[in-house]
This record gives C-alpha cells, sequence and structure tokens, in this order.
C-alpha cells in the first residue's frame, strides 16, 4: 500500500506494470468494466447510489419511534449525515444523488409509530425469503419497498 501512496499523481486507481511503467485507471475505465460484465448501462454512481439507498434505509430502520414530524425531520437529517460521511460527501449532494427519495418518505409516513414498523421495517424483515441467495435481506428488502412505492 505504501509503493502504491508514493505513486505521483492523482489519479485513484493506478498501477506499475510489467516494464514498470505508470498505468492508470480511470472512472471511464470502470464504467466500462461495469457495462461489460454486466451487459447493462451501469456506472459506479449506481453501486454507489444504492450504497447510499441501503445505508440510509437500514439506520432509518433502527430509529426509535418520534413523536413529532420535527423529530423525523432531524432523524432524518442525522441519518443523511452518517451515510454522506460513509460515502465522502456532504449532506446535501449525499440526499439529493445517493439516497433514493422514496426511502425517506417511507419513514416520514410512518415516523408517528415505531419507525417504518409498517413499511420499510416490515420489508427489511420479510424480504429474505424473495431475496436471490446473492443479495443480503437489506437489499432485498430495499429493492422491494422501491419496486412497491414506485409500482414496478
Amino acid at each position: 500500500m505504501k509503493r502504491l501512496q508514493e505513486l505521483p499523481g492523482q489519479e485513484l486507481f493506478q498501477y506499475l506494470d510489467e516494464d514498470g511503467a505508470r498505468r492508470t485507471i480511470d472512472s471511464d475505465d470502470v464504467n466500462s468494466y461495469l457495462r461489460e460484465i454486466t451487459g447493462e448501462e451501469f456506472s459506479a454512481k449506481d453501486f454507489r447510489t444504492w450504497a447510499g439507498t441501503v445505508l440510509c434505509a437500514v439506520a432509518l430502520r433502527e430509529l426509535e419511534a418520534c413523536p413529532s414530524e420535527t423529530e423525523a425531520k432531524r432523524n432524518v437529517a442525522q441519518v443523511v449525515k452518517q451515510v454522506s460521511q460513509q460515502l465522502g460527501n456532504t449532506p446535501a449532494v449525499c440526499r439529493a444523488c445517493y439516497i433514493h427519495p422514496a426511502v425517506i418518505e417511507e419513514y416520514f409516513e410512518s415516523h408517528a409509530g415505531a419507525p417504518l414498523a409498517d413499511g420499510l421495517g416490515q420489508q427489511l424483515e420479510s424480504a429474505t425469503e424473495e431475496a436471490p441467495i446473492d443479495r443480503s435481506s437489506d437489499e432485498a428488502a430495499v429493492m422491494r419497498l422501491l419496486r412497491r412505492r414506485l409500482g414496478g
């Protein structure tokens, strides 16, 4: 790792090839690779958005019931801040670009009782039987929530 950190330049991914020449891997290379292996129009941003959405959903599920909309808004702000730190973005960018709004809407609609008990919490508890083996139960639950909310 130390040898990698000492390589000159700002590229995130770089390596020395067999001849000792420095080679870089940029976002276009990563996105081309993702499209190639998936056969779909995926990019690294799609994976980042999915991660942000799932992290937010799981964090909101863990919150205690809150008595007011004001407290619910504070909870969402705190969770978005946590997720933004994990993703290395500002909370505003994180909420606008990396968390699907349906997760937050679900939280606001169910915040008066046990948070997400009838929405995401239930989805997170009951999704595993429908999930393929290679998908985590939290991811499967978020997928079910999004499909339900978006009519898919």
